[in-house]
């Protein structure tokens, strides 16, 4: 005879039998997101084309011919190579207006840009089946597939270089290469446009603007003003000389990149893994530069133009001995209030407030929205998990002297809404010292 099983919510069950809830005991939420992640708009000679493609320093490292188009150590990817410095994970969008994939006979490259012209279809007959034949894909002469035995085009399998032509009549020969294409025009604000709206959906740390345009640089500002101050993302933007702008979510890299037919943007590859990277609990004040662009140091040679600088709210670069080193981690936020006063300058506060802002909203979206009732108990419970992270970021000494029993945690003025009050106090790193020594 069946008898009764399984879990309960109420005691309502009519059949004889063991009614059994599994549920984890009650254990506060204390993990800290992850750090990291960058945000890159970038004009590439291969790579997907028009969506956003994550890439690990792994990736880049063991495949960076597949996804980029060359291998690690080539010129072309010094910038990606500075940027993954300190990034774990980039978003990249690649930036392209009217781009040309290239192809032959035989084959289309499976990515838009001049980089397909590097690839060669190389078709001989197989020895030991004369009528068939062994087609080989070459990238810059070295062979990165190799097809053995086939019969006919349509039994040729697409690879990470290139679709096959299906209806190509195969014939021997020593090497067609792949003509035409193309990264297309002058990239527009309309380029970079597609590619913010497209990593809107991302959560990262940093974004990198790569541009020297006044129009695009501050097509990126008011971006970021409107991410950070209406929709709630939290990163934050690094460029090169923005213009006149005052936001704690906008870090102004002032130092140029010098030599023949660099991006003057260079060091920004280099700071927007930077920022990405550090750790919630650090700062990259005093950070040596170990990036491949040669930084123009004339602007930051003396006292004098250092202290202008930083009254301004640049990111600057200088020379420490033989070193080049961060002055300051700080933003472009200058004017200070009693609201909002100089420790929001501070990149590392900045740093801890996005990390309370990130975590508070995957503590409550992933285990309280919509899932625990809005009651005494639900509340209480919501107070532990906050309390336990936030002493959590104390332990590692990102806030210091908080005070749990200033956290509230309310019902607000309907009966869905919670209101949550505190007080924190980041922790910055020393970067001054005063000493008076007295002499006996």
């Amino acid at each position: 005879m069946a008898l009764g099983g399984g879990t309960f919510l109420t005691q309502n069950k009519v059949l004889p039998g063991t009614y059994h809830n599994f549920i984890s005991a009650a254990r506060a939420f204390v993990n800290l997101s992850d750090r990291g992640y960058v945000g890159l708009p970038i004009a590439l000679d291969w790579g997907v084309d028009g969506d956003v493609f994550a890439v690990t320093q792994e990736d880049l490292q063991k495949n960076s011919r597949k996804i980029f188009g060359y291998d690690y150590t080539h010129e072309k990817l010094k910038g990606i190579r500075d940027v993954f410095k300190n990034a774990i994970t980039v978003y990249f969008y690649k930036l392209a207006v009217d781009a040309v994939a290239a192809s032959n006979d035989f084959a289309t490259a499976k990515y838009k840009g001049v980089r397909g012209n590097g690839i060669t279809i190389v078709i001989q007959a197989n020895v030991d089946e004369p009528t068939t034949f062994d087609v080989k894909t070459l990238l810059a002469g070295v062979t990165v597939d190799e097809q053995i035995a086939i019969a006919s085009a349509a039994d040729l399998v697409a690879n990470d270089y290139v679709t096959f032509k299906t209806n190509a009549t195969l014939a021997a020969t020593a090497g067609t290469p792949l003509a035409g294409g193309s990264n297309g025009s002058v990239i527009t604000g309309g380029a970079h446009q597609e590619a913010l709206d497209a990593l809107e959906a991302y959560g990262f740390n940093t974004l990198g603007c790569l541009s020297s345009d006044s129009t695009i640089k501050s097509l990126y500002v008011e971006y970021t003003k409107r991410i950070r101050d209406q929709v709630g993302g939290k990163f934050q933007l690094v460029g090169h000389k923005l213009g006149t702008t005052e936001h704690e979510g906008i870090i102004d890299v002032l130092n140029n990149a010098v030599g023949t037919d660099e991006e003057v943007f260079g060091a920004v590859y280099w700071a927007v893994g930077a920022q990405a990277g550090v750790a919630v609990n650090r700062s990259n004040t005093n950070k040596r530069y170990d990036g491949e662009y040669t930084l123009d140091m004339a602007e930051t040679k003396t006292q004098s133009q250092l202290t202008v600088l930083l009254k301004a709210g640049k990111y600057v670069f200088h020379r420490v001995g033989d070193e080049v080193r961060v002055l300051e981690d700080i933003n472009t936020f200058t004017s200070f209030t009693v609201d909002k006063n100089e420790d929001f300058s501070m990149n590392q506060v900045i740093r801890v407030l996005d990390q309370i802002a990130i975590d508070t909203a995957q503590i409550f979206n992933n285990r309280y929205l919509g899932k625990v009732p809005n009651d005494q108990d639900g509340r209480i419970s919501l107070w532990n998990d906050l309390g336990s992270h936030r002493m959590e970021l104390q332990r590692i000494r990102a806030i210091q002297n908080y005070n749990k029993d200033e956290l509230t945690v309310e019902q607000g003025n309907s009966k869905k809404s919670v209101v949550v009050n505190e007080v924190v106090n980041p922790t910055v790193a020393m970067s001054q010292l005063y000493i008076t020594t007295t002499v006996a």
